[in-house]
């Protein structure tokens, strides 16, 4: 059994700047905010990136997006031309910080496959796999906004 390359998808994959003005408005709008990523360009940087992975190891995804997101997700990765899946999503009531949420699924993960790569562009979520050893990186060709940190940490909703 091959290893795994663990890909996020928003700010690796996905391009949300597009979208960020519903996470800016008062009330914030995360419904909109969802629902508009069936449009998010492709970022080429981490499409490569998984394509490359690809060759070596099986690749799946973990992401932020709440599970009631999934069938959205599948259709836009399908007309981006990359594998539909596996896809681990976060459970549409659970509000923890990316860091915690990602790092139980890697945990999980791990009891049956070796992990060879993480990739993902939230420093908190880096920071912390880092620090448990997971052999991971941060994606850059995306700069990171404090509204989609706000939302990843704080908010625990992608």
């Amino acid at each position: 059994m091959r290893a795994l390359a663990v890909f996020d998808i928003d700010g690796v994959l996905a391009d949300v700047t597009h979208r960020l003005h519903h996470l800016r408005a008062r009330p914030q709008r995360w419904e909109r905010f969802f629902a508009a990523a069936d449009v998010d360009p492709l970022l080429e940087e981490g499409a490569e990136r998984l394509r490359k992975a690809q060759a070596e190891f099986d690749v799946v995804y973990l992401t932020g997006r709440p599970e009631r997101n999934r069938a959205l997700t599948e259709d836009w990765l399908a007309e981006h031309g990359l594998p539909t899946g596996p896809l681990y999503m976060r459970d549409d009531f659970d509000y923890r910080p990316a860091r915690e949420m990602k790092r139980e699924v890697l945990r999980w993960l791990a009891h049956s496959r070796d992990v060879a790569s993480v990739l993902d562009d939230d420093p908190a979520v880096v920071r912390v796999l880092d620090d448990d050893g997971w052999p991971v990186e941060l994606a850059t060709w995306l700069p990171h906004s404090s509204t989609l940190a706000d939302a990843q940490e704080n908010k625990g909703r992608t």
